[in-house]
């Protein structure tokens, strides 16, 4: 649950952005158009070839007098150009009233057959002048197009000697960049062309427009003798700022041979005449967009903005965040790391890289937004988790494993919740004489309370300075493990001698507690060599760190032995078999626990006292046994009492016993010794 509540956060946050992306508000299209902005800034310009412009700059002012000038100044102008073989001529100056100096007549005449397209533009106000374009339909273009109230256009007498009449106005994005220009624009149901279309028409001959619409809006428009133009959905296309075009002077009339074939648009650029527009790349002058719009057309340069982009956009970015939010939540944080890094940059270079070779215009802006923010959510998200799993681990575990290994299960949560299998050595140790000690405290439940902790403190102990693992205390018992989740590649040797300080921290406790009074208390250990399978086990509700398999119940049955036999601590043959070489060992006996039909060895560990002799007698008390010599065996065990320190001095009277038992039963011929156990 709690993993899913991680994941589900940064699902949260994902959906929560995939949900305005989808919605396109203000500022995912003002972001959307800054990316297009950052892409144009980084163009290679180039110098036009087929545009230059004519500046009326403050030098023309200053020597043709004050703008407007009279028209016979413009069209003498015009016969210029055309004498230095200038080609077509625009002018982006509106002639919407009659010259107040008479100059008409003049302008009207370099106008006639010469190649001029002169302006209009959009206004709030009612149509004037105006000169519309006649246009063949494929569906209705008319809702897609732009619309203004009005169209304010040339006298009568220039708008009909001009070869063509072009829009000049354009139409600034949401925040007030000139980035598309329509080609098309209408009032009410005429259509009117940009002056870059104008020209097109003008240089083709062609007396109208083509535009062809579709369900979803204006797919693209051309003039019939000239390749079709792709246009958005609103007869627009996207401007690429990447051209400088020639100048020229007006006052420069012995440099206009320059301008030889070229398409040449006379504009004004002095202070209080020419109006300067924002564009992708910065301030310009307002016949920026025009001219940069009819050098596209001519190059067949038109930036491409496809009707699905934006979905696949969108659909990109939840896809790369749902990438991000799994590798952040299963792999490596140096992995999740690189992809914040390296998508964003893959997806800023991916755009740049199109737009240069292909001329797509892919908005880089929202892959990144979104895959950074979901991508450190993620990450935080996980570190959140990880940081308290680190605590709910420490808290489990730090008094059950050294430093050492609670640092190793903080790094590896895994080997905790998936669990592992490999070889252990088990050891379970349970109190001795329990039941004087309690009587001892009476109804002082707290005192006894007490003084258990402490008996857990002092067996616990070793066992931490050894590296192992309390696996659980089960009331005076208790279960540890070596050889997990730390390496122990002596684990057995490991287990024995964890068991041997174990014994003598319990010796340490007795001191202390018979001091205050108190009566001596035991401890009985089993060990146990073998495979086990470790990990979080329990329901949902409620589970602990735990070790399953055959060698843990033998463990387990071999430390119910000891009080049986008299001994401190007894270890599995498989224990033995391991450290046979460290310890002095004497064989038990070979029985068969609770639950098995196959007898196993088992040892008792003779600290310090290393009788060969005595040794030998042992060995051979337990042949006379096997071989059901009951009367010798019991004569040797009487002989080896006292031996060994008197460590084991019960083992050998409960052996007697048994002898005892043994002599009047009736036995198999082919019995081996082994005893059958009907308890735990």
């Amino acid at each position: 649950m709690k993993q899913l509540t991680h994941w589900a956060t940064a699902l949260i946050t994902l959906s929560i952005i995939s949900f305005i992306g989808w919605s396109d508000p203000f500022v995912k299209e003002t972001l959307r158009l800054k990316s297009f902005d950052l892409i144009q800034q980084y163009d290679v310009p180039t110098t036009s070839q087929d545009i230059a412009i004519v500046e009326i700059d403050e030098r023309a002012i200053e020597e043709y007098g004050q703008w407007p000038w009279k028209r016979t100044v413009i069209a003498d102008m015009i016969w210029q150009l055309r004498e230095a073989g200038a080609g077509i001529i625009i002018l982006p100056i509106l002639f919407s009233e009659q010259d107040r100096l008479g100059g008409d007549m003049d302008l009207a005449q370099a106008l006639a057959g010469n190649g001029i397209i002169i302006a209009q533009t959009g206004t709030s106000q009612t149509n004037k002048n105006a000169v519309p374009r006649g246009v063949a339909k494929i569906g209705d273009p008319l809702p897609w197009l732009f619309e203004w109230d009005g169209m304010l256009g040339p006298i009568e007498l220039l708008g009909l000697n001009a070869d063509g009449v072009g829009v000049i106005s354009t139409v600034p994005e949401i925040d007030g960049v000139v980035r598309r220009l329509p080609l098309l624009m209408r009032v009410g149901e005429e259509v009117f062309p940009s002056i870059a279309m104008e020209t097109i028409r003008v240089a083709t001959g062609d007396p109208s427009y083509q535009v062809k619409t579709q369900e979803g809006g204006i797919t693209a428009m051309r003039v019939p003798s000239y390749p079709t133009i792709k246009t958005d959905s609103f007869g627009r296309i996207w401007l690429r700022y990447n051209k400088d075009f020639d100048t020229v002077s007006a006052t420069d009339e012995d440099f206009f041979w320059t301008l030889e074939g070229k398409i040449v648009m006379i504009a004004p650029t002095a202070e209080g005449i020419g109006s300067i527009i924002a564009t992708p790349t910065g301030e310009q002058y307002s016949y920026v967009p025009n001219a940069v719009s009819l050098q596209g057309i001519l190059n067949g340069e038109t930036l491409v903005r496809f009707p699905e982009s934006t979905f696949l956009e969108w659909l990109s970015a939840i896809g790369l965040g749902l990438l991000l939010i799994l590798v952040a939540n299963r792999g490596p944080y140096w992995l999740s790391g690189i992809m914040i890094v390296a998508i964003p940059v893959g997806a800023v270079y991916g755009s740049y890289y199109y737009f240069m070779n292909y001329l797509w215009l892919i908005d880089w802006s929202w892959v990144v937004i979104v895959t950074t923010i979901v991508g450190f959510h993620a990450i935080f998200n996980r570190f959140v988790k990880e940081f308290f799993e680190k605590q709910a681990i420490k808290k489990q575990f730090a008094g059950y494993c050294s430093p050492t290994i609670v640092k190793m299960l903080q790094e590896n949560p895994a080997m905790i919740k998936d669990g592992m299998k490999r070889e252990i050595s088990i050891c379970f140790s349970d109190l001795r004489g329990f039941t004087p000690l309690g009587e001892s405290f009476g109804d002082d439940v707290k005192g006894l309370t007490k003084l258990m902790n402490g008996y857990m403190d002092a067996i616990t102990q070793p066992v931490l300075d050894a590296d192992g693992m309390i696996i659980k205390y089960i009331g005076d018992a208790s279960m540890h493990i070596h050889n997990a989740p730390l390496d122990d590649e002596y684990h057995p040797m490991t287990a024995v001698q964890c068991g041997l300080d174990m014994l003598k921290a319990v010796e340490k406790f007795n001191e202390k507690i018979t001091k205050d009074g108190k009566p001596a208390i035991g401890m009985g250990a089993g060990i146990n060599t073998g495979l086990g399978y470790l990990g979080e086990m329990g329901s949902t509700k409620r589970h602990s760190y735990d070790v399953l398999g055959d060698a843990v119940s033998t463990a387990a049955r071999i430390e119910s032995k000891c009080k049986e036999y008299g001994c401190l601590l007894l270890v599995g043959e498989n224990t033995y078999d391991a450290t046979k070489e460290d310890f002095f060992y004497l064989k038990v006996d070979e029985l068969a626990v609770k639950g098995k039909t196959v007898g196993i060895r088992i040892y008792t560990v003779i600290d310090d006292h290393c009788d060969s002799d005595a040794q030998l007698k042992h060995e051979l008390m337990q042949r006379c046994y096997t071989e059901m010599k009951f009367d010798k065996a019991i004569r040797l065990c009487k002989e080896l009492s006292g031996e060994f320190g008197g460590q084991i001095d019960k083992y050998y009277e409960m052996w007697i016993e048994r002898c005892e038992y043994m002599k009047t039963q009736d036995l198999p011929d082919n019995w081996n010794g082994v005893f059958i156990a009907t308890t735990k």
